[in-house]
């Protein structure tokens, strides 16, 4: 083994300290592969967005792009996308996914769409605050309110009900979605 290799490109020389180059005394067959590993969890998986993706034919709706809330009498809610009816593309999904959902929806083609869904839990909140947005944690110790992100006195009974469901320690966040009617998500804390 020569002391000093003068004539080594550095390349060659960070790949052998690497370990990316065989050894020079190892002049025969590169060994085998290793057997295959268990792949194994790493990590939790991420919950999935949406309920129902399909892709239907619809022809009327103006725009490239379109959203929309099925509310549990069957009415819909354009949130986003042109003023055109998304009739067509709701029928699509409720033959998969009864309401109340929230859906989007692009075209593809001239008539095409590519449409995904997912379920909603749609509360009537009659006695609630004017906000867009409400937020109600228990935990072992307190109780809080927050009206569109700031802590508020008061309490919202059918949102500490629904969160109650869940648990002695909660969270629950609603976001209105028109007039008393109002999205909720609930977890266990």
């Amino acid at each position: 083994m020569r002391l000093f290799r003068r004539n080594e490109p550095l390349h060659e020389r960070l790949a052998r300290e690497g370990g990316l180059l065989a050894p020079e005394r190892d002049v025969g067959p590169l060994a085998p592969r290793p057997p295959l590993l268990e792949t194994g969890i790493h990590g939790v998986q991420r919950p999935r967005e949406w309920d129902v993706t399909l892709t239907t034919d619809a022809a009327g709706i103006d725009g490239e792009e379109a959203g929309f809330v099925a509310l549990p009498d069957g009415s819909l809610l354009v949130e986003s996308g042109p003023d055109s009816s998304p009739e067509s593309l709701a029928a699509a999904v409720e033959a998969e996914l009864q309401p109340p959902y929230r859906a989007r929806a692009v075209r593809r083609g001239e008539t095409l769409w590519a449409v995904q869904a997912r379920r909603l839990e749609v509360l009537r909140l009659l006695d609630a605050p004017d906000a867009e947005t409400l937020d109600i944690t228990r935990t072992a110790d307190t109780m809080e309110l927050r009206v569109d992100g700031e802590p508020a006195f008061g309490s919202v009974p059918e949102l500490e009900q629904r969160g109650a469901r869940e648990g002695r320690e909660f969270a629950v966040h609603a976001e209105r979605l028109d007039g008393d009617l109002w999205e909720v998500r609930a977890s266990a804390l």
